[in-house]
């Protein structure tokens, strides 16, 4: 008997092309490694999520706002479609700002994308750090992502500024002429300060084309590269998660990047795409043509900051308008103290994990996240920052508050600069007795289940009510953090890593060591 071999099939072309990348770049190892990765399920994970896809529309929007915006402040008389202003002279900037609005096809529809998409991304980005601080995910080891995430923010903050400031409109000049008054409060230097950064007295003429290189170029380059170094960390550290059955300091418990996640990802942008492009298509934003153009002699009435620089303006208003000389400087306190403070507020977010690692003793790496209720320290820390921030917020638009509620200026600045003081001590002892009531009501639960309202009568004629145990899962969520915490290093690491089993959710086999 004889047999035949058959002939080897020629591969694809696709599989040629795929070996060949492979061979070259190893995509076909790190596919196995990477793709089948793990990410827990929680809707607060989505809250990075927003940051990024937001962030990716406003690079998207940006792209094509620079195609029609001359970053010039010299001047034109403007001749367009907005008749008000025609016969106007004006900047560059501003000209093409108008022209973009209502010449350029879809120009101002994605003007207000862009500037909605920034508002979100701030409010996004701060609401992601808050919900890392309060569940304790920064710490070790991921202190670095941490202030990663931070210099996001740091950066964040003044590209919004930069952006805003670019039409060269009277609500942008105005606060430009904040930052220069923060300068020129500076000792010593602050007016060689002021001359550097306008170029010359203010406003200068190279402000606008000097930030719009900042706010198009260098700012997106270095928050680009953070993002890179931002999810790669996150896939190094792996997820943190929330405790629950079959979770542990060792595992990761959830569903697969592919084709899972990816697909729920791909979703997911779209949708936050579609409501910033809903809301920026029937809510108008910053509308530069019912300012005008800048006069230094002129200044916007209810000029007020967007909400994430508010707190800033909010130090300044609430100040006291002090001065004192200093071998023969003159010292303006009421601006110099504030952006002091100014600072100061976001460095304290900075530093927080090394602090706490170093006040607690904490070295240990943490993966499971924690309850905010049993950390109470850190919980009303993280309250009383808040209400800092929100009494700031009120104190930048004092004089908005006053004509809207009828009250004399004076009392609105007094109240906010009394508040500033009384208000976050009062919020950080309320969250704290807040939060030791739910540990105890936790505790109680555990040891005498959950009521039902069922009256019993016993047979020597006593009442009592029924109570209903707690089941596997919720007695695990609620001690699962003191375990923990009776748990020291060595026998963290000498813990053996069991695999999540019981639920369609967890994916078998792709338990995650720590790296």
């Amino acid at each position: 008997m004889t047999t035949t071999e058959r002939p080897a099939e020629k591969p694809s072309s696709g599989e040629r092309v795929a070996d060949w990348f492979d061979g070259r770049l190893g995509i076909y190892s790190l596919g196995r490694q990477y793709l089948r990765k793990v990410f827990p399920d929680h809707w607060s994970f989505l809250l990075g999520e927003i940051c990024l896809y937001s962030f990716v529309v406003l690079v998207l929007t940006g792209v094509y706002l620079t195609l029609f915006f001359h970053p010039s402040m010299n001047e034109v008389v403007y001749h367009g479609s907005y008749v008000p202003l025609n016969g106007i002279r004006m900047s560059e900037a501003y000209a093409s700002t108008l022209d973009i609005s209502f010449d350029v096809r879809g120009g101002l529809l994605i003007r207000q994308i862009h500037h909605w998409a920034a508002l979100i991304f701030l409010a996004a980005m701060l609401t992601h750090m808050m919900r890392h601080f309060f569940t304790g995910s920064f710490r070790r080891p991921r202190e670095v992502n941490w202030v990663f995430g931070w210099t996001l923010l740091l950066l964040g903050l003044f590209e919004g500024l930069f952006g805003y400031s670019l039409p060269d409109d009277l609500l942008s000049g105005t606060g430009l002429r904040f930052v220069d008054g923060a300068l020129l409060s500076v000792p010593i230097v602050g007016t060689y300060l002021s001359m550097f950064l306008f170029g010359g007295e203010f406003p200068g003429h190279d402000i606008v084309a000097r930030f719009y290189s900042l706010h198009i170029l260098l700012i997106p380059g270095i928050m680009a590269a953070l993002v890179v170094a931002h999810l790669i960390l996150v896939v190094y550290h792996k997820h943190t998660q929330f405790t629950g059955p079959g979770k542990t300091e060792r595992n990761v418990v959830g569903t697969p990047f592919m084709p899972v996640y990816l697909a729920k990802a791909g979703g997911f942008f779209f949708l936050v795409f579609g409501v910033i492009a809903l809301i920026s298509a029937v809510a108008s934003i910053n509308p530069v043509w019912a300012y005008g153009p800048y006069r230094a002699d002129q200044v916007s009435t209810g000029a007020q900051p967007d909400w994430y620089l508010g707190f800033a303006e909010g130090l300044v208003r609430v100040m006291p308008g002090w001065e004192i000389t200093v071998a023969g400087h003159t010292l303006v306190l009421g601006v110099l103290i504030p952006i002091l403070v100014f600072p100061t507020l976001l460095v304290l977010i900075g530093v927080y994990p090394f602090v706490e690692a170093w006040v607690t003793k904490d070295h240990r790496e943490h993966h499971l996240l924690d309850r905010p209720r049993n950390r109470p320290v850190r919980t009303s820390i993280g309250a009383a920052w808040i209400s800092v921030y929100l009494i700031l917020l009120a104190g930048g638009g004092n004089d908005i508050v006053a004509t809207r509620f009828h009250l004399s200026i004076n009392t609105v600045t007094w109240t906010v600069r009394i508040a500033l003081f009384l208000v976050p001590v009062l919020v950080f002892v309320v969250t704290r007795r807040i939060c030791l009531g739910l540990r105890q009501r936790d505790r109680e639960l555990v040891a005498h289940g959950r009521a039902t309202g069922i009256i019993k009568r016993l047979p020597h004629g006593e009442y009592i009510e029924v109570h209903r145990p707690l089941g596997p899962a919720e007695l695990h969520a609620l001690t699962e953090h003191e375990h923990r915490g009776r748990s020291d290093h060595r026998d963290l690491q000498a813990a053996d890593p069991q695999p999540a089993v019981g639920g369609p959710r967890v994916a078998a086999g792709h338990d995650e060591t720590q790296p």
